[in-house]
């Protein structure tokens, strides 16, 4: 078992209904329980319909299992699949040392109707500098040259994967691709490949 950066560590998935929030969550749980680590997961909704904000917490130890909300300002990782509710994940749950990865790709939810959405470039400039460090992934752009916009998912958790900030590897999600994923193994994998294409990690 590898060793986490924190114990526990605690990493909010935040978009909005309907882009896939609860697999999300699902597939980073499952790789991390195959590899013997506790993992627990919440749901948290916005408005109780496609289209309304949700976020899920996910907590991850090696030595017990903790309740699953994170504490305001205790995330160490967002993984924002849409920039307003990345934004706000950020103002609730952000530190100084947190880390965000962010789908730049805007949806109205909701929460936002009637008001009008933001300035795109203003919304990612504060999600950078709310962050220790921020990768912008370009997911849902990536997902629709591969055929399919709902794998935008899975290019966000091999971004995730490529910033070395979970103790998991390639092989560890692969496995769980093909145990959730069993009718879609390859494109599915394509698609986790695509997402650590994406990150640049410096040394």
């Amino acid at each position: 078992m590898k060793q986490l950066i924190k114990d526990p560590l605690n990493i909010i998935v935040s978009g909005v209904g309907g882009q896939g929030n609860v697999m999300v969550s699902l597939v980073i749980g499952n790789a991390l329980v195959n590899e013997g680590y506790f993992v627990t997961i919440g749901e948290t909704y916005g408005a109780s319909q496609r289209g309304g904000s949700v976020m899920s917490h996910v907590k991850i130890s090696a030595v017990k299992q903790y309740g699953p909300l994170i504490a305001k300002g205790q995330a160490d990782i967002i993984l924002g699949m849409e920039p307003v509710e990345t934004l706000r994940m950020l103002k609730q749950f952000g530190n100084d040392s947190v880390k965000t990865i962010v789908n730049p790709r805007p949806i109205h939810a909701i929460d936002l109707a009637g008001t009008g959405y933001p300035d795109l470039s203003n919304v990612l400039e504060k999600v950078a500098g709310l962050s220790f460090k921020c990768y912008t992934v370009n997911a849902t752009e990536e997902a629709q040259k591969m055929g399919n916009p709902i794998l935008a998912n899975m290019i966000l958790i091999g971004a995730l994967l490529k910033t070395g900030l979970l103790p998991l590897d390639e092989t560890s999600l692969e496995k769980v691709i093909r145990e959730m994923f069993p009718g879609a193994v390859e494109l599915n994998t394509s698609a986790l490949k695509r997402g650590m294409e994406l990150v640049q990690i410096e040394n």
